[in-house]
């Protein structure tokens, strides 16, 4: 009964993504008549539609190197920050960790217009830096890896690393990076989500057409006659969401490692 209950809960939460596919091959007025599940013969016209008033696949690629980046650098230097705090005593630190906790809790959109402002006199504007360099400090990212490899990574380990003459990076990199993969990997998951949906800072900083970010296109398809043919709508939304679908597909199985990691103990 538990197998079926979850087949079926599989099936709806499926449902959705079907549908979206299914409504991209068929065109506007079989989209009106109702759903059905079989495909349409309507792809290539509503491909062609779509890509006569943008260049989706431009925004996608655009889109894809600032995610992939994001999702990198972030990993990296907030595990490196968050062994910091777990395993180095210095002065400031208690307040620093609560600060960045502070940090946790402000909307990023009160400091839109500062943030603006800044890049403007940093004069980097229209560029990719402004979404890629301030999205490495994440503190939900850090506070996350610091209570993870607080409960799975012995102090021990890194003092008989250190008697073996290991550098402190060393020990990072080979003992603490690791240990710490399944946590980095389901807080990859959500950073590459979060940035590759992000749309309010590319339509602040960025200007020229060329370096849009796929939601920034899809907003400008929602505006444009293309969101008079659904069929079209559908198909730019599907293509927008397969690099989501990709990233949870091949990280998901760290999320049950990260959340059980702790709760066994031998």
């Amino acid at each position: 009964m538990i197998y079926t209950f979850l087949v079926l809960l599989a099936v709806i939460c499926f449902i959705p993504f079907l549908m979206m596919l299914v409504n991209a091959t068929r065109s506007n007025e079989e989209i009106l008549t109702g759903f059905q599940l079989l495909p349409g013969t309507s792809l290539v016209e509503n491909y062609q539609t779509m890509m006569n008033y943008i260049n989706i696949w431009a925004g996608f690629k655009n889109s894809l190197i600032i995610s992939v980046l994001v999702t990198v650098l972030s990993g990296y230097f907030s595990a490196l920050t968050a062994y910091g705090f777990a395993f180095y005593t210095f002065k400031g630190k208690n307040f620093l960790f609560v600060f960045m906790l502070i940090m946790m809790m402000v909307p990023g959109q009160l400091g839109l217009i500062g943030f603006y402002e800044l890049s403007k006199n940093l004069g980097i504007l229209d560029t990719f830096i402004p979404l890629i360099v301030p999205a490495i400090a994440s503190p939900f990212v850090v506070f996350f890896l610091r209570q993870y490899i607080q409960t799975t990574l012995h102090p021990s380990l890194i003092e008989a690393s250190r008697i073996d003459g290991a550098s402190e990076f060393k020990i990072f990199h080979t003992v603490a990076i690791p240990i710490m993969m399944p946590a980095i990997a389901t807080m990859s998951i959500f950073t590459f989500i979060g940035s590759w949906n992000n749309y309010i800072v590319p339509l602040v900083v960025l200007f020229s057409p060329e370096k849009y970010t796929l939601p920034v296109l899809m907003g400008f398809l929602k505006g444009s006659q293309v969101a008079q043919n659904l069929g079209s709508m559908y198909l730019g939304i599907a293509i927008s969401v397969v690099p989501i679908m990709v990233a949870f597909l091949f990280l998901s199985k760290y999320i049950v490692n990260s959340i059980s990691a702790g709760s066994i103990k031998e």
